[in-house]
């Protein structure tokens, strides 16, 4: 796009200059050709004020006129003897001023060859876009085999480890690859050699990029990166040609840092797409390992990669000598999450009462990403209520509004649908409080979000990373509990809880299949993924048991969503008076936060789970909702 509007621009000013020519060479006077004796009579008169005089024309200027008298001559002679011969009087001819125009050789020149050239200007400029673009057809042809590698000179853009909060283990992996590029002699004295590549596996949004990017901040070295996808292009041969060219530009600038973002897309499996050893893919995926095995161990370049997928990568790429090191990079805990909030909430004028550490509570399993996503929508937020800073308030929306989508302010339910919402949302907040392994209740509403028309936001109290038996048969009736609601009040169920049961189901199928729970089946794992990979992607399911024992397994599910199900209902109907006063609150104040619904249960709420006022955070959320 740039080099067409570069073209027009020079196609504007080549007409300018023409015209700026033209105009040089013209007046904008108006001049009436006359006869001789007609300037004569003119000057008889005392009308005309000079008169210049050309090669074959005499032009007289008219007093108090614009308009020019020209009139043409014969062989130059002297004007004053031509007026004289007409009987114009010697002292009016003197008081007229005469001058005597002599055109030099060079406007001669260009007055004489001007008419010729400009045809053949223009003839040639057209010829000269024409190769031009043809020149830069056969340049882009020949760019195929280049790669579109970007090279960022971190050394001015200063990212550092302190920029990056949270990854701690994977901060400490990364600097010995800092200290490879920084005194690499340290290490070849030794005999260690230099790592080729580091592999960066994570979730998307936890900083993968970022963290390479400081790596080669903190080495204060060049930094290329490129994504994985635009080694592979239609031609074959393209992306391998791509990859040696990589290496090449890398080799010129080592000690630096290659960053392969996103490498699954070129490198999976090998063997596994439709074309078989002949797939461009994977004469690209060969060039890159070749590459990686042919680096001198003096080279001082490291490859980075970064992939969300490394089930699908193919095995020669993760072998010793290619990636000798993986970097796993986790969701941030809680602690980690505050300090990835106050990264971004330094730019940000916070109210002086918001406490991070309460955010960094309501956004268990969020990335970095999700937590620079919250800052920026609370940020919004306060812009459109014309705020100066961010308050809790502000932060708390736009947490709902990450996990839940915006309110729906104009999807308004009935006062019959509020009522059956307030107590659907009612059941799940009271079963998930009175339940001694359920997660507490940090907020109830009615208030339509995304798809759900009200919702319960539960959240466990610390970080987990074991889950007992016990904790998921209580989560399994606390979401059965909104169904239970509706049945227990208004002995009628609605379509209020197909999400509440897909997830319970799945839940339930987990504990029989996956983590061997089930009395009745036993410590079993049953069902398992094939090992086949189809473009890049697992497909098929491999039944490892019997038909017989299928049976059990529906059977095993059906109990324990039965059971779910009436200790939902008998919970409920033991503390019937605290669900109406809570779907009374609801209908009235459409929302209760995590205060004020403690305050209607807590004669009821087990000991173990009443919280304290600096809780610590939690990792995993549980959100559910009509």
């Amino acid at each position: 796009m740039s080099k067409i509007v570069k073209n027009i621009l020079l196609v504007l000013v080549g007409f300018l200059v023409v015209s700026y020519i033209f105009s040089a060479f013209s007046s904008n006077v108006q001049v009436n050709p006359v006869a001789f004796s007609e300037i004569s009579d003119m000057v008889n008169q005392e009308r005309v004020e000079s008169i210049s005089i050309g090669e074959d024309s005499l032009t007289a200027k008219i007093k108090d006129s614009d308009v020019l008298q020209q009139a043409k001559l014969g062989p130059r002679a002297e004007v004053t003897d031509f007026f004289k011969n007409r009987g114009v009087d010697a002292a009016k001819i003197a008081k007229v001023k005469i001058e005597y125009q002599t055109p030099s050789a060079a406007s001669n020149l260009i007055r004489n060859l001007l008419p010729f050239l400009l045809p053949f200007a223009f003839v040639a400029f057209f010829i000269y876009f024409l190769m031009r673009n043809v020149q830069g057809a056969n340049n882009r042809a020949l760019s195929f085999g280049q790669s579109s590698v970007k090279l960022s000179d971190e050394r001015k853009n200063r990212v550092r480890f302190s920029d990056v909060a949270g990854a701690k283990e994977a901060k400490e992996e990364l600097k010995e690859v800092v200290d490879f590029l920084r005194y690499p002699q340290k290490f070849l004295q030794l005999g260690a050699k230099i790592p080729k590549g580091v592999l960066l596996l994570g979730s998307p949004g936890v900083g993968k990029t970022l963290l390479a990017r400081a790596v080669s901040g903190e080495a204060n070295v060049p930094f290329f990166h490129i994504s994985g996808s635009e080694f592979v292009e239609m031609f074959v041969g393209v992306g391998a040609a791509r990859v040696r060219d990589l290496f090449k530009k890398a080799k010129k600038n080592s000690p630096c840092i290659v960053f392969v973002d996103e490498i699954d897309a070129v490198g999976r499996q090998r063997g596994a797409g439709l074309g078989g050893g002949h797939d461009e893919r994977e004469q690209t995926l060969n060039q890159i390992l070749v590459e990686m095995d042919g680096f001198e161990t003096d080279t001082n370049v490291i490859v980075m990669a970064a992939t969300n997928r490394p089930d699908v990568l193919d095995p020669a790429l993760l072998r010793p000598g290619r990636f000798d090191r993986q970097v796993v990079l986790d969701l941030p805990d809680i602690k980690d999450r505050e300090e990835i909030l106050k990264i971004h909430a330094k730019n940000k004028p916070l109210d002086k009462d918001v406490n991070l550490r309460k955010i960094a509570e309501r956004t268990p399993g969020f990335s970095g990403a999700d937590l620079a996503n919250v800052l920026n929508e609370a940020a919004i937020l306060a812009a459109r209520s014309d705020k100066k800073i961010v308050s809790n308030d502000d932060l708390r929306e736009a947490v709902e509004k990450v996990i839940l989508g915006p309110q729906r302010k104009s999807h308004i339910l009935s006062p019959k649908e509020k009522e059956i919402t307030a107590y659907h949302e009612g059941g799940h907040a009271l079963v998930g409080a009175v339940l001694p392994f359920s997660d507490p209740v940090h907020k109830v509403s009615v208030i339509s979000r995304g798809r759900a028309a009200g919702y319960t936001m539960k959240l466990p109290m610390e970080d987990k990373h074991l889950h007992t038996k016990q904790s998921f048969l209580d989560e399994i009736a606390a979401l059965l509990a909104g169904n239970a609601a509706e049945r227990l009040v208004f002995n009628e169920i609605t379509t209020g809880a197909s999400n509440d049961l897909k997830v319970a189901t799945n839940m339930a199928r987990k504990l029989v299949m996956s983590y061997g729970m089930s009395e009745e089946i036993g410590p079993i794992s049953l069902g398992e993924h094939n090992d086949m990979v189809f473009l890049g992607r697992e497909i098929s399911e491999q039944r490892n048991y019997s038909e017989e024992v299928a049976k059990k397994i529906d059977e095993e599910i059906s109990k324990i969503l039965r059971e779910g199900y009436k200790r939902a209902t008998d919970t409920l109907t033991k503390h019937r008076v605290y669900l109406d006063t809570i779907a009374q609150r609801l209908v009235k104040e459409e929302t209760l936060e995590q205060e004020q619904f403690d305050e209607i249960v807590k004669e009821i709420v087990p000991s173990e789970k009443k919280r304290e006022p600096e809780a610590i955070g939690v990792e995993v959320k549980d959100v559910v909702g009509v």
